[in-house]
């Protein structure tokens, strides 16, 4: 069974999905965050594969890209960190990025590829939902990968249940219409959103994403979903933590999930 889908079956509330860009903030990195990120208690990790033109990214994430290119990361040298690290998690991993590096890769070597290496999904936000029907869609279920579409406020509700049809694993639920960054508080706008989806009674489970930030922000997101998503805000935590990341990835961690650290 896909991680993915086994997480969701086993843990239905309050899934904490940790974003982070691979390459960052050093090129070999990857894994340790990783495995940092499952000793913490977080229960999925998004990777993000950096790209010089990430359309849906803040400034926040889009630095981070910037930093891990310039660092030396590609496509496949993240296809070497993660052949390291599958033996040593088991923590799902989601790969996030945009069509093009993909299509330079190769498109069916990407997704064969990742299948290899254990990543249980995968989150393509340029890829036209008519292209992946017409020539992924079978791939990606024979590969048993996990596939999530993004629906936002102004996404029609035939589009949802399209999207509620197609995606694997987990419904990626933009919180707004933006791009993405870190927000202290949801907006009453935001809220009334929320509940038209849940009131949709969709099949597939549901992450909210873009500015979840902290405990309060995380804890009214799972209100109305499966989990939330947070980005920018970990990746600002990794590159303020001035000296070995473990730690800081531990106090960001518990304090989302309302952990009291010990003060020695």
């Amino acid at each position: 069974m896909n991680r993915i889908t086994e997480l969701f079956q086993r843990k239905p509330h309050e899934i904490l999905n940790i974003y982070f860009t691979a390459g960052y903030p050093r090129r070999d990195d990857t894994a340790p965050i990783v495995q940092a990120l499952e000793r913490a208690g977080a229960d999925l990790v998004e990777v993000g594969m950096p790209y010089s033109d990430p359309l849906a990214d803040g400034p926040t994430i889009q630095a981070s890209g910037t930093r891990a290119l310039a660092n030396g990361m590609s496509l496949p040298l993240l296809f070497e960190q993660l052949a390291d690290l599958r033996p040593r998690t088991r923590l799902p991993i989601v790969l996030m990025g945009y069509l093009n590096p993909i299509m330079q890769y190769g498109d069916e070597a990407f997704f064969r590829r990742c299948a290899e290496l254990g990543v249980d999904g995968l989150i393509i936000p340029d890829l036209p939902m008519p292209e992946y029907e017409a020539h992924y869609r079978d791939l990606v279920r024979d590969l048993d990968l996990g596939f999530s579409f993004l629906i936002t406020p102004q996404t029609s509700a035939e589009r949802i249940r399209r999207v509620d049809e197609l995606s694997r694993g987990f419904i990626y639920m933009v919180s707004n219409a933006s791009i993405t960054g870190a927000k202290n508080a949801i907006s009453g706008k935001q809220i009334e959103y929320f509940r038209r989806i849940q009131a949709m009674e969709l099949d597939t489970p549901r992450l909210i994403g873009f500015g979840i930030s902290n405990r309060e922000t995380f804890t009214t997101a799972c209100e109305f979903a499966q989990g939330a998503i947070i980005g920018s805000a970990f990746i600002r935590a990794l590159g303020d933590a001035g000296g070995p990341l473990e730690p800081a990835i531990t106090r960001f961690v518990h304090a989302i999930r309302g952990i009291q650290v010990p003060i020695h």
